[in-house]
């Protein structure tokens, strides 16, 4: 069965085969990639090649320089997710990283969202907008709050119809690709982690520290 989405959108599952074996992982709407270079010229070097490529398809990645390092990051804002130009361009940058000698880095990427469990969502979100100085945006219905300069994690609103007095009411979702999630819960467990359950897995496993802090590990937010 397919898990390609509307209007082109491909899921993990769709781009699985076509990013192996390069430095790309598909996580959250996005193909992410790292690669090591000798140093910052060869690293330089790599970004105009992919600079040129990408011009010539109308398809320009975000891209973070760094010494001996260079990260990219696509995705087709159009769609609103990762589409087959975006698996077009991951292959062409692994070409090219491969023809200059950079290295495939595993890119380790992660989504951080914050919950807030809430009778009203309504009453209690301009306080958390106005004093993070975030912004409203619709996710699949539902008003979250993001940072307009893209740095701080998400905020979301769990309604409760009853407000929960026995645990604390803010937890925090951390996404992950799906290959890593299952060793990220077991490294929790292994330094004192507490598995609450695991019923929802693979799309999130619900986890708390001694003195019942939870934390999810998700990868559905693909």
């Amino acid at each position: 069965m397919s898990h390609t989405r509307t209007h082109g959108i491909l899921a993990p599952a769709d781009t699985e085969v076509a990013i192996a074996g390069s430095a790309f992982v598909h996580l959250d709407g996005s193909l992410h990639g790292r690669y090591k270079t000798a140093d910052f010229a060869s690293a330089l070097r790599l970004v105009d090649r992919v600079g040129e490529d990408a011009e010539a398809m109308n398809h320009h990645p975000e891209v973070r320089l760094g010494y001996g390092t260079v990260t990219f990051r696509l995705h087709s804002h159009d769609a609103g997710g990762v589409t087959a130009r975006d698996v077009k361009l991951a292959r062409r940058i692994q070409e090219l990283a491969d023809e200059l000698g950079a290295r495939n880095a595993h890119a380790a990427p992660a989504r951080y969202d914050i919950a807030i469990d809430c009778t009203d969502a309504d009453v209690i979100r301009p306080f958390w907008m106005v004093g993070l100085g975030y912004k409203e945006v619709v996710a699949e219905g539902e008003l979250e709050l993001v940072d307009p300069h893209g740095n701080g994690p998400r905020v979301w609103f769990q309604h409760m119809e009853i407000a929960r007095t026995d645990r604390n009411r803010i937890h925090i979702d951390v996404y992950v690709p799906t290959a890593d999630a299952e060793s990220r819960v077991q490294e929790i467990v292994d330094v004192g982690g507490i598995l609450l359950t695991d019923e929802h897995a693979p799309d999130w496993w619900v986890l708390a520290d001694e003195e019942g802090n939870e934390l999810c590990v998700c990868t559905a937010a693909n």
